[in-house]
């Protein structure tokens, strides 16, 4: 059994962060293990209130995990400011991770900033080029140095969901310039909450499983679109629902 670790944020509805990686590596067949990075009052309706772990704790978990527990791969998720972002870079630099995939959520679906501006900064010098891959999503593409990422050897992933049309085409760019295009058609649904994390997660997962970086990324992409079917009906909620598996 693969061991798969997510460092995220906790969602209490449990449609994103930490409790949708682990439902996504178990359903993919691996173990997954978590640090908690923030503890979020959060619903399908958005965020309400954000609470940072102290970086000590982020620290303490770390421990827990890379000392006793087979790694194969780290997914990355919220990381709410520049002290738990300096602990999970000295840890990941002290026990290095053949794959790690960091999905660097900014702002939250309904808005709520979910890092701090200094942390962004940080994570892009410091974190990004310890990582086998970087998930942004238009926005947050647009606020990173996706160029710097490549000549550090960082392969990123955009993924197309904010642009319009009936297609949507996430963009993969591999760290010796190669690059490829995963097209979908778009599905149309009210339920959307935790895609990039199961996205992500998903990846970590087939790269524990031993995938290649190309090949994980289309069967990432071939499970959430089944995750996004099963939950269009999905009546959790008032607001944007949570995938199904």
């Amino acid at each position: 059994m693969e061991v798969v670790l997510s460092i995220a944020g906790s969602d209490s509805s449990a449609g994103a962060g930490i409790q949708q990686d682990l439902k996504t590596i178990t359903a993919l067949g691996c173990y997954g293990a978590t640090v908690i990075t923030a503890i979020t009052s959060q619903n399908t309706m958005g965020v309400q209130h954000v609470m940072p772990v102290p970086g000590h704790v982020v620290s303490s978990q770390m421990e827990s995990v890379f000392t006793d527990l087979d790694v194969k791969a780290v997914k990355i998720g919220m990381i709410p400011n520049r002290e738990v972002a300096e602990r999970i870079v000295a840890r990941l630099r002290n026990n290095p991770c053949k794959y790690v995939v960091y999905d660097p959520v900014m702002i939250s679906t309904s808005g709520a900033r979910l890092m701090t501006e200094d942390c962004i900064d940080y994570v892009q010098r410091e974190l990004m080029p310890l990582c086998t891959l970087v998930t942004p999503n238009i926005p947050e593409a647009d606020v990173l140095d996706l160029r710097a990422l490549q000549e550090a050897g960082v392969a990123y992933l955009v993924k197309g969901g904010h642009a319009d049309g009936e297609m949507m085409n996430d963009t993969l760019c591999l760290a010796d310039g190669g690059r490829q295009v995963y097209s979908s058609q778009r599905i149309i649904t009210a339920n959307l909450h935790g895609t990039g994390c199961t996205l992500s997660s998903a990846i970590a997962t087939y790269l524990a499983k031993g995938t290649s970086l190309t090949e994980s990324v289309l069967l990432a992409k071939e499970y959430i679109k089944r995750a996004i079917l099963a939950g269009r009906h999905l009546g959790v909620g008032h607001g944007n629902g949570p995938l199904w598996f």
